[in-house]
């Protein structure tokens, strides 16, 4: 039996939306990959499509954070290396029915645990994401916060679009910003904005060299903890997650009950045309490679109160 309590689940349709009108409050979701397929109180599913065909997922007992069951997910080659535009994934989505309103603020948790050999190199690696929904609008937005690895170190990510910066630096060479500022990658080209939030022990500028400009439009307040090694073991993850592009944006993130960072403003995308809903997905997803990759993941749970999320630690609010 999980420690993670059950969702109580109510099932609604999506809401049409006038637009600014408010969305619904997010339901209470909860899978602990139990059974043989993803359980209806959950909300999941594993998307098919071509960057799809990369990922494998299997329901299996083997190796577990909780309870009898866990989900493996593994990636193996599919792109070109040529192919810059290709991915490879094998990600775990909410049913579209369930998203939450970008309006809206929502915990979420989920465990994660590395089977070796961790990747080492210097590639992309995304393990959880969080997105906005796209309705109509051309472009590739990324996700406005993503846990992700790179040189075998863990790091979190917020996006938005182009920010003020200061101490804008020589490509390559990481900002070290002043107090109340964060570092950022700047990209002009896709208006976008990346900010560096949290990072695991370990972490050095060759990593993060790409954060070579600074900006007090994210705000990060360190709560004294890196992210957990991902050699360590099983992450057990609590995030908050409030997206707000004019500035009122939030999250918290939580690993193991230790408090890692609260982040506070522009937060998210704002053109016209997408869509009122924010998602999340987690799994392997990366840039084509040569390899297998895997990961596995257990007691996923959803909720608009944090102590159905976070339970082994007291909650920010």
């Amino acid at each position: 039996m999980s420690r993670y309590r059950a969702a109580v689940l109510v099932f609604l349709p999506v809401l049409l939306l006038a637009e600014g009108a408010a969305t619904a409050p997010p339901q209470r979701l909860a899978d602990g990959f139990e059974a043989a397929g993803f359980s209806e109180a959950g909300g999941l599913y594993y998307k098919q499509n071509k960057e799809q065909n990369a990922g494998t997922v299997e329901f299996q007992s083997a190796v577990t954070h909780s309870g009898k069951g866990a989900l493996k997910l593994t990636v193996k080659p599919l792109c070109s290396a040529s192919d810059e535009n290709c991915s490879e994934r094998a990600e775990v989505w909410e049913r579209p029915e369930r998203w939450v309103g970008y309006d809206q603020g929502v915990w979420y948790g989920f465990a994660v645990k590395f089977e070796r050999p961790i990747p080492q190199d210097n590639h992309r690696y995304v393990i959880a994401q969080w997105k906005r929904e796209i309705s109509g609008t051309p472009g590739d937005f990324s996700p406005f916060l993503a846990i992700r690895l790179n040189r075998g170190k863990l790091f979190a990510t917020v996006e938005t679009n182009l920010v003020s910066t200061s101490n804008v630096g020589p490509k390559g060479k990481v900002a070290h910003c002043p107090a109340g500022e964060t570092p950022v990658w700047l990209r002009p080209e896709t208006n976008q904005t990346r900010a560096l939030v949290a990072i695991s022990s370990g972490w050095n500028d060759a990593i993060g060299a790409r954060f070579n400009a600074c900006t007090d439009e994210i705000r990060v307040v360190n709560r004294g903890n890196d992210l957990p090694a991902p050699e360590s073991g099983w992450i057990d993850f609590a995030v908050y997650s409030k997206p707000g592009p004019d500035g009122t944006g939030h999250i918290e993130i939580f690993a193991n009950a230790n408090w890692i960072a609260t982040i506070k403003g522009r937060i998210g995308h704002a053109e016209k045309g997408l869509g009122k809903y924010q998602y999340f997905k987690f799994g392997p997803y990366r840039a084509a490679n040569t390899d297998i990759w895997t990961l596995y993941y257990d007691d996923f749970r959803r909720s608009s109160d944090c102590k159905d999320v976070l339970v082994e630690t007291s909650c920010p609010f």
